[in-house]
């Protein structure tokens, strides 16, 4: 079966410019019949921000309309569910949306992030949601190639006034590469994209303790390449046990799962620090005599087997003298 292309400009939104569509686009939902977009990867504004949304709509009401999809016998958010988060604790019962109907996941995905990063700066987003925005976008221009009307046709829907933070997206010139493109737009390094698009391979609860500050982010980049089961042993095992995981431990991971060596055991005692741990030796320091202090009792001709044995008897003669026993070899 063939792939199923993304649906074009004019299929997922129509000209949204036009007030034939705006009118007949937009329809009143009662707030009980919708339902969060599945695994939604933004949190949900709390404190002052959410206070403030929630006067506004209690002053003049939801003026931008969500973008819903129908889903069985309800509707599932796709861009506003902080919109309908302040209007339930407004006290609204409807809200203004726009209903979308044939779409893909891979649509349904790509305008949950695109209009959420649109409304936040980038900076002030948890590394799980970065990883999703970018990782989503990505996915989203290596299959439409050259085409970026998509996503200017989501980041008009979702900034209907054109009122443009500058932390926000910004537009991409069409001639360069995938990732080149996503540089520009989040002003991160190629490397720095390429490292958010392979977090996307990140157990869901490591990424917890990544957004927890638990694990730092190269450490969480590095995990990544690890095998999903895995990665659940790792984390259960740092469920279990007050061990760190650091960028060391992260790296002696990666090397014995690409080895076909981490289990359970292994990945225990690395995360223990007991894989590395030197054991301690029964042999005794060994001693180098400075040249100056062996040429103030013998010749330069004498050899060391000499030098040895001479400096043998005269130890044993040393602990005599002093009642200690002399150890056997």
């Amino acid at each position: 079966m063939s792939e199923r292309k993304l649906m074009s400009l004019d299929d997922m939104f129509g000209d949204i410019s036009s007030e034939k569509e705006t009118n007949s686009g937009i329809a009143e939902i009662e707030i009980e019949k919708l339902v969060p977009f599945s695994n939604h990867p933004f949190k949900l504004y709390e404190g002052e921000r959410l206070n403030d949304m929630v006067e506004s709509i209690k002053e003049f009401g939801v003026i931008v309309p969500i973008v819903i999809r129908p889903i069985g016998t309800s509707y599932q958010i796709l861009s506003g569910h902080n919109r309908v988060n302040a209007a339930k604790l407004a006290g609204i019962l409807k809200v203004p949306a726009v209903i979308k109907e044939g779409l893909t996941e891979d649509e349904a995905t790509l305008i949950v992030t695109e209009t959420n990063l649109i409304q936040r700066s980038f900076a002030d987003l948890r590394y799980s949601e970065r990883t999703a925005a970018i990782s989503q976008r990505y996915k989203a221009m290596k299959q439409q190639g050259k085409r970026n009307d998509l996503l200017d046709e989501i980041e008009k829907l979702a900034n209907p006034y054109n009122i443009k933070d500058e932390a926000t997206l910004c537009q991409v010139e069409t001639k360069l590469r995938t990732d080149e493109k996503l540089a520009q737009s989040y002003n991160l390094s190629r490397n720095m994209i390429a490292r958010y698009v392979r977090l996307g391979e990140l157990d869901s609860d490591l990424m917890n303790r990544l957004d927890a500050d638990e694990i730092a982010f190269m450490t969480a980049v590095t995990i990544s390449f690890i095998k999903k089961e895995e990665q659940q042993i790792i984390n259960e095992i740092l469920n279990s046990n007050n061990f760190k995981l650091d960028m060391k431990k992260a790296e002696v991971l990666r090397d014995y799962s690409e080895k076909g060596k981490l289990n359970e055991e292994t990945a225990y005692s690395i995360l223990s620090g007991e894989l590395n741990k030197k054991t301690k030796s029964n042999k005794p320091t060994a001693i180098k005599l400075k040249p100056k202090l062996i040429s103030k009792y013998f010749a330069p001709e004498v050899k060391q087997p000499e030098i040895e044995d001479i400096i043998d008897k005269a130890l044993k003669l040393y602990f005599e003298t002093q009642g200690k026993e002399v150890l056997d070899e």
